[in-house]
């Protein structure tokens, strides 16, 4: 990436490795575009979107100099909570198993509502990574709750509703 510069005015050939106050901004440039050449930076909305900003809270959950499982355990806490459900599940504790999954996605809530950086958790907007995961969480953990055979969660009206829609 070329910037003018004053000496690139005036024909010199010299060396274009001049100190920062021969550089001459002549309007806005953003960052680079695929082939690395300057943009010119406008205020109207682009036709097509080429590319995403990252989502609030996107950054690092730990300093830049820590070893990259250190700088992403909010996404690694929920993953690990998750594969542990999974675990339980395939040994036949499948209530078990379905809770910790559930308690896992709450958790990634709860992680993204509380951390200003949650790293690779924060995917959308703040509001709507924390509703995802927390509709998404209650329902499986209520879900896990009322599977049969005996539940440990029973709601009556949903138990009605049932025996309306099939009939023996």
């Amino acid at each position: 990436m070329h910037i003018e510069t004053a000496e690139d005015k005036s024909g010199d050939t010299g060396d274009k490795t001049g100190g920062i106050e021969d550089i001459e901004v002549r309007d806005a440039v953003s960052a680079p575009d695929a082939e690395g050449k300057p943009r010119r930076a406008t205020r109207r909305f682009p036709l097509f979107t080429r590319d995403t900003a990252r989502p609030e809270g996107g950054g690092r959950a730990a300093p830049r100099d820590a070893p990259a499982p250190a700088r992403q355990w909010p996404i690694l806490t929920v993953l690990v909570m998750a594969g542990l459900g999974l675990l339980l599940t395939a040994f036949d504790l499948f209530r078990v198993g379905t809770l910790v999954i559930g308690a896992a996605l709450l958790v990634g809530g709860v992680l993204r509502w509380l951390l200003p950086d949650v790293g690779m958790l924060a995917v959308r907007s703040r509001f709507t990574d924390i509703v995802t995961y927390g509709v998404l969480g209650l329902a499986i953990v209520l879900l896990a709750l009322m599977v049969q055979p005996s539940p440990w969660l029973v709601v009556p009206f949903l138990k009605d509703t049932l025996h309306l829609t099939v009939s023996s």
